[in-house]
């Protein structure tokens, strides 16, 4: 009688280990995105006189044309352009589903309105928002000291802390998130969020 005893005590505090750590886990994930939230809102001034433009890319649909999310961050970039007339690198490799690469389809976009074609260039080898930023640097012209960042505003805050880690004097330009995927960006950046913390600590690579 007493074994069976130990063993419904055991898994008693077994299952309460357990809804500790998924509440912490909660309450972790909640705090990471009120700290989000609050970054997102606060992104720092943005003067646009900046030597050059570096978008960050996003999904380019089977047809051809950009993604909202994506046409958002255009919108974006060709507001700072005009405001201040300078290089605007469009970073972004092909996607499996996508018919060429982001860099490429965000080229094309400028030019379309209006942008002189020396201004319009396309970087069409990075698959994350690291591989996007080193590879853009190596594009930026020998005399810039400064960039504008462009990505969507949820992204941003991450995107302006592998800038810095690059090494990168730059300034932060958001674009508004769709309201109907405000949670799935949320939940994903706060995951990558985590991602970051863990590589920083050197948990992992």
């Amino acid at each position: 009688m007493i074994k069976p005893k130990k063993k419904k005590g055991l898994k008693r505090r077994f299952m309460h280990l357990i809804l500790f750590l998924i509440g912490l886990g909660i309450v972790c994930f909640g705090l990471s995105l009120g700290v989000l939230v609050w970054m997102e809102s606060h992104p720092g001034p943005v003067t646009h006189q900046t030597d050059a433009v570096i978008v960050l890319g996003a999904q380019v649909y089977a047809d051809g044309s950009l993604s909202p999310q994506l046409e958002l961050r255009m919108e974006a970039a060709l507001s700072s352009y005009r405001a201040n007339p300078r290089p605007i690198i469009c970073c972004g490799a092909q996607g499996a589903n996508e018919p060429e690469a982001e860099g490429d389809a965000m080229r094309r976009w400028l030019i379309q309105q209006g942008v002189p074609s020396h201004h319009a260039l396309s970087e069409t080898q990075s698959f994350d928002t690291i591989q996007n930023l080193k590879n853009a640097i190596q594009m930026l012209p020998a005399d810039a000291e400064t960039v504008t960042v462009v990505t969507s505003d949820y992204h941003l805050p991450r995107a302006m802390r592998l800038a810095q880690d690059q090494g990168l004097s730059a300034e932060g330009l958001g674009s508004p998130c769709k309201p109907e995927y405000w949670v799935k960006n949320h939940f994903r950046e706060v995951l990558a969020w985590g991602k970051y913390v863990l590589h920083r600590v050197g948990i992992i690579r």
